[in-house]
């Protein structure tokens, strides 16, 4: 069936052509919000992506990896403020910025991610949302970085050749973020090291029997992991010019788990999907009721009992 087996790569070249039109959309229908909204659902999809890593492909069911997301925004927010100050003037532009914010998420994700993996299972989950809140109320405690109000910027890190403040043009740096640890992680997944992390997925006392160490590259996993939600953060922060600590809060954790189910767990491409649906409907939904989240359970709910593979699925099944 040569023509379903192309069906997956005809989708993302469509779905890859409708992101890079949005600009032009928004701008003939008028409506300048769709770009910022895009931009949204990008962010999230990188930040969804790389949790898809974790639990599509390791099995390992985070409940604390916003604050990686967390972790990157505050890292852009509080050199930029220093910067600002006077304190760190050379770490201005995004390059500087934005590789701190992904080394600091690395470097947590390596301390958390090598004491969590001694657990597994339930005690994995749990470890990991502790892990997260102990860093979420830290972040509420610093009074001088706003505390529980958080703090704001007022110009997002210089892009060199690209003038920070036009929306359109960060909204392509951002999609070209996702683009880039997309083709970075298709590539590491189709290699040895996304072979083995399958074996280890499906049975970890079988691949330690013949001379694989699962947690090493588990840990490998959950650092590049924790780094992409770093990198997400770093770019949600410039997008808003403005982090809370909100940002590593376990709901923000369950929103990226939600992301990953309704597009597809184990499909790379899935959560990208499901973070727009997710941001699309909260838009819409949000401009009647603060209540929208009641919508998004029922939908959940089909998506789970009509298409257990997400919304990413039915292309997939074709293969």
């Amino acid at each position: 069936m040569p023509d379903r087996r192309r069906a997956e790569p005809i989708a993302i070249c469509m779905f890859a052509a409708l992101l890079l039109a949005v600009p032009a959309i928004a701008g003939a229908l008028d409506t300048p919000d769709l770009v910022s909204l895009a931009t949204q659902a990008i962010i999230y999809g990188l930040a969804a992506a790389s949790l898809d890593l974790l639990i599509g492909y390791t099995g390992l069911v985070s409940f604390g990896h916003a604050a990686f997301f967390g972790l990157g925004g505050y890292a852009v927010a509080i050199l930029t403020v220093n910067a600002a100050r006077g304190d760190t003037p050379s770490l201005t532009d995004a390059s500087s910025v934005w590789l701190c914010a992904i080394a600091v998420g690395a470097l947590a994700a390596l301390m958390i991610g090598a004491l969590s993996l001694r657990t597994s299972g339930l005690q994995f989950i749990m470890i990991t949302l502790a892990f997260g809140e102990m860093l979420y109320f830290l972040f509420v405690s610093l009074k001088a970085y706003g505390g529980d109000d958080g703090i704001g910027f007022r110009r997002r890190n210089a892009i060199p050749g690209l003038n920070p403040r036009d929306d359109i043009a960060f909204y392509y740096v951002c999609l070209s973020a996702l683009a880039i640890f997309l083709a970075i992680s298709a590539v590491f997944l189709r290699a040895r090291f996304g072979t083995t992390l399958q074996g280890i997925r499906q049975n970890a006392r079988r691949m330690l029997a013949v001379g694989i160490a699962p947690q090493r590259y588990q840990l490998a996993c959950f650092v590049i992991a924790g780094a992409a939600a770093a990198l997400a953060g770093a770019l949600q922060a410039n997008a808003l010019r403005y982090v809370s600590p909100d940002m590593l809060h376990w709901t923000t954790s369950s929103e990226l788990m939600v992301m990953v189910v309704l597009g597809g767990v184990g499909s790379l491409f899935g959560p990208v999907l499901g973070a727009v649906v997710f941001i699309l409907q909260q838009s819409l939904l949000g401009r009647w009721t603060v209540h929208w989240m009641l919508a998004m359970g029922p939908v959940l709910i089909l998506v789970v009992l009509f298409a257990p593979k997400g919304l990413w699925g039915g292309i997939r099944k074709s293969e």
